[in-house]
């Protein structure tokens, strides 16, 4: 599992059916472990009051860093990742370890796999 893969892996995560404010928590603790394309300013906006908000970030799994350690919810936060077998693999362990994830659905393709979860505090 953290064997060192030859390139970059990078996973999308999408998330929804949350505040804004757990769409940080989970982002900013993802950012804790791993790097992506979402940086500590960037911080998610509801732009409307009644439609539902979806946000979402790539984080490069490759190289796991120490994580922080589990964090609190207001509420359930809903999480859709895509990326390769092994990537989804990296960062389904670290939702692990930081949340109570429960698996909802996945699919799998030839090359990719999309995991659809739901996170809540330990």
């Amino acid at each position: 599992m953290d064997r060192e893969r030859p390139h970059e892996e990078s996973v999308s995560v999408e998330i929804s059916g949350c505040s804004k404010e757990d769409a940080r928590v989970v982002f900013d603790a993802l950012c804790a472990c791993f790097e992506s394309d979402r940086c500590a300013e960037d911080v998610p906006e509801q732009i409307h009051e009644s439609r539902p908000m979806v946000w979402l970030g790539t984080f490069e799994v490759t190289e796991a860093q120490e994580c922080a350690k589990p964090v609190r919810l207001s509420s359930s936060v809903e999480a859709d990742a895509q990326g390769s077998y092994w990537a989804i693999e990296r960062l389904r362990t670290t939702l692990d370890s930081l949340f109570s994830v429960r698996d909802v659905a996945s699919a799998s393709g030839d090359q990719e796999r999309e995991l659809h979860v739901v996170l809540e505090s330990r």
